[in-house]
């Protein structure tokens, strides 16, 4: 009989079924439920145990992931769940805002309820480089962060359940930027006639370079003080037609480029042309 925590994976997508796995691997006597019951069967042959019922696979153990499509999916496994999450720690690794993550909180009240944001795709589970962000009721964290690490690194950022969400949505609006910016730079060079691998070295060169400026940058929005004697906004205001311009004449669609440059120039605009380029986050609000 194995001595290691018996956990319940509720929902079996890529990513819940990545995760189950990984609980099997390591050993934890593994229960799971998924809404379409033959999405389980593979686990099972690995020696799951199949719930027949939402309120059945909670009451099989102490721990339950409830890892599904949306937030609306997230409620409706909290509502079959009833009281049987009552003493028990459910952790939502639904993607979510974070208002929906302290909604489910609420709509898990009698459990000890944690959020968590998963900073991998399924690929990564259980590999070096995978992390997951958690964040709700501290004593749960610790109990089984033991467990967690299973999964991947564990983070913990805290006692307000939404925060893993907002982290994990910062993060993912970081990485998108980045692929969109990639993305418009692949197209300029393959309107030249040159191969996206052949360019790639260079540009990912030149962004871990530029990683390097992230905790500087940091540190002038914290501190309020966006003096810079390397690259102006004012500077970058001047430069940015040109890749507007470059763009058009390859044929290409300037829309990745247009925010930034919308953003740059409202803050010259604004008097503040002479400070650093991340001066713009004081542009984002609705109300700047």
């Amino acid at each position: 009989m194995s001595d290691k925590t018996p956990v319940t994976v509720i929902g079996l997508g890529l990513m819940g079924r990545v995760l189950a796995q990984a609980f099997l691997d390591a050993g934890h006597p593994t229960t799971v439920w998924n809404r379409t019951p033959e999405k389980a069967a593979d686990l099972v042959a690995r020696g799951a145990k199949q719930a027949a019922t939402v309120a059945e696979a909670v009451e099989a153990g102490p721990l339950t992931i409830i890892c599904v499509l949306t937030h609306d999916s997230v409620e409706d496994v909290l509502a079959a769940a009833g009281g049987s999450i009552a003493g028990r720690t459910i952790v939502n690794l639904t993607n979510g805002t974070p208002e929906q993550a302290r909604k489910a909180e609420a709509l898990a009240a009698g459990s000890e309820y944690l959020d968590g944001g998963i900073m991998a795709v399924p690929q990564m589970i259980a590999k070096p480089g995978a992390l997951i962000l958690y964040s709700g009721h501290p004593d749960a964290f610790e109990r089984y962060r033991e467990t967690f690490e299973v999964l991947a690194e564990a983070r913990y950022l805290g006692d307000d359940a939404g925060r893993a969400a907002l982290y994990d949505l910062a993060m993912l609006s970081a990485m998108y930027g980045m692929y969109g910016g990639f993305a418009h730079a692949l197209a300029m060079v393959r309107a030249e006639g040159v191969s996206a691998t052949e360019f790639e070295p260079y540009v990912s060169g030149w962004l871990q370079a530029m990683f390097q400026t992230l905790p500087a940058a940091a540190a002038q929005v914290d501190s309020g003080d966006f003096v810079t004697d390397v690259s102006s906004l004012a500077m970058n205001d001047t430069a940015f037609p040109n890749f507007i311009e470059a763009s058009r004449a390859l044929g290409l669609r300037p829309d990745v480029l247009l925010p930034m440059r919308d953003l740059i120039r409202r803050a010259v605009e604004a008097g503040h042309g002479a400070d650093s380029v991340i001066r713009i986050v004081d542009m984002i609000p609705e109300n700047s």
